[in-house]
């Protein structure tokens, strides 16, 4: 227990230079550092770390090397990682078989593994430093501040990183100084909105009541997204400590944090983390000696998407059912139990203790003028480096697609980014060069939302992305209001009827009226952002709506009722395997004597042939 400033200074120190130690062997061992996030974990990290640890006593080297995990090294396509200290010597792809060669080679004989470094894709270049990887040149933490460098199970290695220092000079100043510094930072709500942090907190703080509340939205259900999923699982010390931040500034004594039980690493080390802070009197009575007092607790969620909307999350919390309201009265007036509450996004609340830390001019040299500080994006689809990428506001998409994306794989060309997930649009080639903010991605006809990015190349079919989307808002939206219940299935049936050959050209404008309406009467986002994939499609896409009205024709070759799968006779090699993997039939022919054909109407374009061909006889049409 720490019971006051003093005794966490002198703790805050310690701890310092333990962590230090580990990075520049002043402690006189070297440590392997092990990615410990979901993507990697499920790549078998621990296997390696047992390994690794198997190694170590075998030879009895435990007081010269040690073994560390910590949170994701962000670029997921890569893992597992293995990291070296002090010598700083990165290893990616690395498996259980690859660990006694690097304790030969790297850890006994100080040589370096040269096959599993990072090979540049485009220069062959070997690289054995991460921060010289491209992925990592144009990204700078904030929010995910600890990520990757200290273990997410130790409040110490949080505490050698800066950990809670925020929370120490927010508690040396008046809570409505704390909400100006906020409101002067320009830090905006990174779950989608983008409203005003500060302002936010004001409302709550003007407010006169018994009981506040804040709560942490860490309900994230846009597909592919994973962003606050890997804050609350790399450095959950981190967002607890912005939650009590918050607490401070408005005058609450209780925190909520609302994860989705799909999340069960996460939710496994934010509870370790809330009792950790406890033992160390940093969560609690009386916290540091100060008189101000905060608890927090853990709520799951049953997967809702539509309860990553503030009102409907507080339903959930209250035990009701995860279904919005209508507003005015918002939250920050009349929230949880009917008082003042204010809702912030795992992000968010990550970011402000490195305000308080580091100050307002460090936060404030990223950004635009309207957009401050960085944001964290999931990086997925057709790009070479998947991964977890945090980049000042102002970035370009094309130096986050290219530069620390590494570009298309195989060579394909470049088509879309979707931005915003089900409730943001398709960005075109043409606006690679705009900068993110969220004014800036708006006007554009897409939206930042919480952060998902999606880049989709040439064979991706744009109004298939579309029915996609609108499949998931259809199985997420929580039917209380009719724009939303009707309006979004109204709009699939459209999209079905185009993709499998049969719609009209006047299906098109429909579309269109369809999705105005739902913007302008729907209850909540959910349902006002739901035509936004295909409004965006269409703007940019609309001779693919049209191939498949007029032509009948999927340019993608991806709408199956579009497309035919045939046997060019002059590449066929006669040997029949195509026809043996054939699940309904459908390829006839000889062995060794007639080329095999496909009976189209027994065809269900499955692709088991495409893929079991070998010689590229068989293709789309």
């Amino acid at each position: 227990m720490i019971k006051n400033r003093e005794e966490f200074a002198a703790k805050a120190k310690s701890c310092t230079a333990e962590l230090n130690a580990k990075f520049d062997g002043s402690d006189g061992k070297r440590y392997i550092m092990l990615c410990g996030g979901t993507s990697c974990i499920a790549s078998n990290t621990m296997g390696i770390k047992e390994r690794f640890e198997a190694l170590i006593e075998d030879k009895g080297l435990g007081d010269k090397v040690g073994v560390r995990k910590v949170g994701c090294f962000g670029m997921c396509s890569q893992g597992p990682f293995v990291r070296i200290f002090p010598e700083d010597t990165l290893y990616r792809l690395v498996k259980v078989e690859d660990v006694d060669e690097i304790f030969e080679k790297d850890i006994l004989g100080g040589e370096i593994v040269d096959r599993l470094v990072y090979e540049d894709p485009n220069t062959g270049e070997k690289i054995t430093k991460q921060d010289e990887i491209p992925f990592y040149k144009k990204q700078k933490r904030i929010a995910l501040h600890g990520c990757g460098v200290i273990n997410p199970e130790s409040i110490d290695e949080a505490l050698g990183c800066g950990g809670y220092q925020g929370l120490i000079n927010a508690l040396s100043m008046d809570p409505a100084d704390v909400i100006q510094l906020i409101l002067d930072s320009g830090l905006r709500g990174r779950g989608g909105g983008g409203f005003p942090t500060g302002r936010k907190w004001k409302f709550a703080y003007d407010q006169k009541s018994d009981q506040k509340y804040v709560v942490c939205n860490g309900d994230e259900g846009d597909p592919g997204a994973f962003m606050d999923r890997s804050c609350l699982e790399d450095n959950p010390l981190s967002v607890i400590e912005g939650m009590v931040i918050a607490g401070y500034a408005i005058g609450a004594s209780e925190g909520y944090f609302y994860v989705r039980a799909e999340y069960p690493t996460a939710v496994a080390r934010l509870k370790n983390a809330i009792k950790l802070a406890e033992e160390y009197g940093l969560l609690g009575d009386n916290i540091l000696d100060s008189g101000f007092s905060f608890h927090a607790h853990v709520r799951l969620g049953a997967g809702a998407f539509v309860c990553g909307e503030e009102t409907a999350l507080l339903n959930s919390i209250q035990g009701q059912r995860g279904m919005p309201r209508p507003r005015p009265p918002f939250p920050a007036v009349k929230g949880l139990w009917d008082k003042p509450t204010i809702v912030n996004n795992v992000e968010t609340l990550a970011t402000v203790p490195y305000i308080l830390r580091e100050g307002l001019e460090k936060f404030t040299q990223y950004g635009t003028e309207k957009s401050k500080g960085t944001k964290v994006f999931a990086l997925g689809g057709k790009v070479n480096n998947v991964g977890l990428v945090e980049v000042p506001m102002g970035t370009t998409l094309r130096e986050l697609i290219f530069d620390i994306g590494g570009g298309i794989p195989n060579g394909k060309k470049f088509k879309a980014i979707q931005t915003g997930g089900p409730s943001g649009g398709c960005l075109t080639a043409e606006y690679l060069d705009e900068p993110i903010d969220f004014d800036n991605l708006v006007s554009k006809g897409s939206m930042m939302g919480s952060g998902g990015a999606i880049v989709m190349d040439e064979d991706n079919c744009m109004v298939d992305v579309a029915k996609f989307y609108m499949e998931f808002i259809c199985d997420e939206s929580c039917g209380k209001c009719s724009p939303c219940r009707i309006g979004t299935k109204r709009m699939l049936e459209i999209l079905t009827r185009i993709t499998n050959g049969t719609g009209t050209m006047k299906d098109l404008e429909e579309l269109e009226e369809i999705g105005r309406a739902c913007k302008s009467n729907a209850l909540c986002a959910l349902g006002q952002t739901a035509s936004n994939p295909i409004i965006s499609t269409l703007t940019h896409f609309r001779d693919e709506y049209i191939a498949h009205i007029v032509d009948k024709t999927c340019p993608a070759k991806v709408c199956k009722n579009l497309m035919q799968y045939k046997i060019d006779p002059d590449k066929c090699r006669k040997c029949g395997l195509c026809s043996r993997q054939c699940p309904v039939g459908a390829i006839t022919g000889e062995v060794k004597k007639t080329p095999f054909e496909i009976d189209q109407t027994k065809c269900i374009k499955c692709g088991a042939c495409i893929s079991t061909c070998k010689f590229g006889a068989i293709g789309k049409e």
